[in-house]
């Protein structure tokens, strides 16, 4: 059972990020986000704190609605007075690689409600749909005490099932009239939806993209969970309710067991990933040929990969 530290053992920074403050969140994410030394303290000092927000994600291919559904989820997350935290990742910019801020531009509405956090986050080429950070960046709104925490990947398509290890609950949407939209994403994202999404359905053949959806539902395994599938019409708030009542009732946990079973889901993640990066030091660190030695035997049909690997980790010093 983790030990929360006192209010006096805190970080100044921490204890207001903990208080809610939103310039106390804007700092920690900024923390977090460029690995500063903050950043490992404030981590450590928010994990008895995780596990209450819901962590909703949104994923599909470009040109489905994605950051106009959110906007319009969040306006209907706060007629229920929801706090809510929102994860945009954007494209990185070529020339400085830092996020290209168009879904952030098309949430401008809500930046004076105090109860709402925006923030982009450039993808910085990272393959799919997220930000290398933005499993930390959740955790850090979550400790700051928002309710629901929106994740919006960059829409890339059938990659983006990585969204699926960090959201509880991950919502696909679609777009009537994309020609093979449906056939694109069935391969990838379609099997990692607990909720999908026809946006735009006032266009024509939204009636035709709903019906391949669940003709495709149709054919998964006899016990596959339900998955239900809506039309929305963002620009006009058509269908938001019934979305939200579906996230609602998919992320709704009834005991502190699955609450921490929710947290440590993220953490599990987190030491994956913090592992995987120090391997990567400790690999560029060996200069002294043995990395050149086993590609060679590797390529001469001497080594397997997965044997080849197996002596780079015995090579390497795995301590403190």
């Amino acid at each position: 059972m983790s030990v929360e530290a006192s209010p006096a053992a805190r970080p100044p920074l921490l204890e207001r990020l903990l208080e809610g403050q939103t310039v106390a969140l804007a700092k920690a994410i900024t923390a977090v986000e460029n690995d500063t030394e903050l950043a490992p303290e404030l981590l450590q000092g928010i994990q008895p704190r995780l596990g209450r927000a819901l962590v909703v994600g949104f994923t599909g291919p470009p040109g489905a609605g994605k950051s106009t559904l959110v906007n319009s989820l969040i306006a209907e997350l706060r007629a229920r007075e929801r706090g809510v935290g929102v994860v945009a990742v954007d494209p990185s910019s070529p020339l400085t690689g830092g996020a290209i801020l168009g879904d952030r531009i098309r949430m401008t509405q809500h930046t004076r409600d105090p109860e709402v956090f925006v923030r982009s986050l450039a993808s910085r080429g990272h393959l799919g749909g997220l930000s290398p950070t933005a499993a930390r960046v959740i955790d850090v709104m979550d400790a700051a005490g928002k309710d629901i925490v929106v994740v919006e990947t960059v829409g890339a398509g059938q990659s983006e099932v990585e969204i699926a290890e960090i959201a509880d609950v991950r919502i696909v949407i679609c777009a009537p009239g994309l020609g093979d939209d449906v056939q694109a994403i069935k391969a990838g994202i379609l099997e990692i939806a607990d909720i999908l999404v026809v946006n735009k359905a006032d266009l024509p053949m939204a009636d035709r993209t709903v019906s391949q959806l669940k003709n495709m539902l149709a054919l998964r395994a006899e016990n596959a969970p339900d998955v239900p599938v809506l039309a929305t019409t963002a620009t006009k708030d058509e269908g938001i309710t019934e979305l939200v009542d579906a996230i609602e009732e998919r992320g709704h946990v009834a005991s502190d067991e699955e609450r921490a079973a929710r947290a440590l889901k993220r953490v599990q993640r987190l030491l994956a990933e913090a592992t995987g990066q120090r391997l990567r030091r400790l690999i560029r660190g060996v200069d002294d040929g043995t990395i050149d030695d086993l590609c060679r035997s590797i390529q001469r049909g001497e080594l397997s990969i997965d044997a080849a690997a197996g002596r780079l980790l015995g090579k390497l010093d795995l301590g403190e």
